[in-house]
């Protein structure tokens, strides 16, 4: 039900139809947009680098500026959403996303480009710091399930589509173009935001402090280990790396004694919670990782075009198209350890498969063995999303939604980073790549069976007390 001042009741079952179906569209279409802004980019490094007459080393910050800042402020933005409120941080932060991508249009030096494009990922952060909190409160209990599944359904489509949708772009139209048609759908987006739920913020005083050690952390880490694969000075990129753990450290120290801490560690501390967020990070640093090598080993070692490439991968993410709301709609029925345990088996079984093709395979050969990864991919991610923001009680439905985000992110990203580190090292384009990403993926399996006598069940939230 709803409280009498119109905002969404803490026990309430989620919001009225057709509310629910406008604030649904309103949240996929707003993670959609900032989850293709990331990867869009990349097809366009080259035209890019050419016009503003850079380096095409230095036109790659353009997509790595973007992610790193998402990093960085995915967690301190999802206790924003709870000191201000998720609707409003949500509309913020699209509102920055829709001025800083119009501005990328008219950009004519790649420092000016830089600076818009870190202020998107403010917005973008924004965004996907608090729309897992708000799928919490759009959705009744009982359909929380299918609802993230939809969600995974639509962050995986976007961003096996950006690629495409940029190349479509450059086709017909100048690079600027490929940020610029983001705009309209930005702005729809903002206008069905009216929809979106508004439970009562909190109240309380933001964590200045811990905002900015959070990022000053990931910041560090992240940038260390990249510029490690792709710079030229490993002594900085160590000494980031230190800098970074040592923050980490004094941070980890102050937030176990925060009153609410801005890093989720009460979620972290319930084995259950804890060991799907290891579960979690596990799968998507091993399909990111097997999901950069996958082109290079396509065209060095089997002669296919980029164009075929793209065909035979598509298998990827329609099947995750299809299996990620069955995997969805049955977590609210039934284990979701044992939907992960399945999902995680069968993504083993497919990387490995992927990793000892045979030297003559033929595209449907690869095809169905990458289908095989992006079902069993989509089996595990979906109801162990499910499992932590399921569980987590509704006070606490921000930070988890922020431990998702922060999750899949710095996943992708050091799943990248391995993966162009296998390429660097000259085995990227053999068999190691699928066999490292089949034993990241045992991690997340194990991560499954030690749920199985886990007391979460679907419905019920973990008794975390209201700090």
């Amino acid at each position: 039900m709803n409280a009498p001042d119109g905002k969404l009741s803490h026990k309430g079952p989620g919001l009225p139809m057709p509310r629910r179906l406008i604030a649904i569209a309103a949240i996929s279409s707003g993670v959609a947009l900032v989850i293709i802004d990331g990867s869009i980019a990349n097809v366009a490094l080259p035209t890019i680098a050419h016009d503003l007459k850079v380096p095409g080393s230095a036109a790659v910050l353009v997509v790595t500026v973007y992610q790193l800042v998402l990093v960085m402020t995915v967690l301190p933005f999802s206790a924003l959403g709870d000191r201000l409120g998720l609707r409003t941080v949500y509309q913020y932060g699209l509102i920055l996303f829709t001025i800083a991508t119009t501005l990328c249009f008219f950009a004519a030096s790649l420092p000016f480009l830089l600076v818009v494009r870190a202020a998107q990922a403010l917005g973008a952060g924004a965004v996907l710091g608090v729309y897992s909190a708000l799928l919490r409160s759009t959705y009744p209990a009982k359909q929380l399930g299918r609802g993230l599944g939809i969600n995974t359904v639509i962050a995986s489509s976007a961003g096996a589509l950006a690629p495409t949708l940029g190349g479509l772009i450059l086709g017909i139209a100048s690079w600027p173009w490929v940020f610029a048609v983001a705009v309209p759908f930005a702005l729809i987006s903002l206008l069905l935001s009216r929809a979106l739920p508004d439970p009562a913020p909190r109240g309380q005083n933001y964590d200045v402090l811990g905002a900015v050690l959070c990022a000053s952390t990931f910041g560090l880490i992240v940038s260390g280990i990249e510029s490690g694969v792709h710079g030229d000075s490993p002594v900085v990129s160590v000494a980031m790396v230190i800098a970074g753990a040592v923050i980490g450290r004094n941070f980890v120290k102050r937030e176990l004694n925060a009153h609410k801490p801005m890093l989720p560690l009460d979620l972290l501390a319930v084995p259950a919670l804890g060991m799907a967020a290891a579960g979690a990070l596990a799968t998507f640093i091993a399909t990111m990782t097997l999901i950069v090598v996958i082109p290079f080993r396509l065209q060095t070692a089997y002669g296919f075009s980029p164009g075929e490439v793209g065909s035979i991968f598509s298998a990827w993410p329609l099947t995750s198209l299809f299996v990620a709301p069955m995997a969805g709609f049955l977590s609210d029925r039934v284990s979701v350890a044992a939907l992960c345990i399945a999902g995680g088996a069968v993504a083993i079984a497919g990387m490995l498969l992927f990793a000892f093709l045979p030297a003559d395979a033929g595209a449907f050969d690869i095809a169905w063995r990458l289908a095989l990864c992006g079902g069993g991919f989509a089996l595990f991610a979906a109801p162990n999303s499910r499992s932590i923001i399921g569980a987590a009680p509704l006070h606490r439905a921000a930070a988890a939604g922020g431990l998702i985000a922060t999750n899949r992110l710095l996943g992708q990203t050091l799943g990248a980073t391995l993966g162009a580190a296998l390429l660097a090292t000259g085995v990227g384009t053999g068999k190691l790549p699928g066999i490292v990403a089949a034993a990241l993926m045992v991690i997340a399996l194990l991560s499954a069976f030690g749920r199985l006598r886990s007391p979460i069940r679907p419905g019920q939230s973990t008794d975390i007390p209201d700090l």
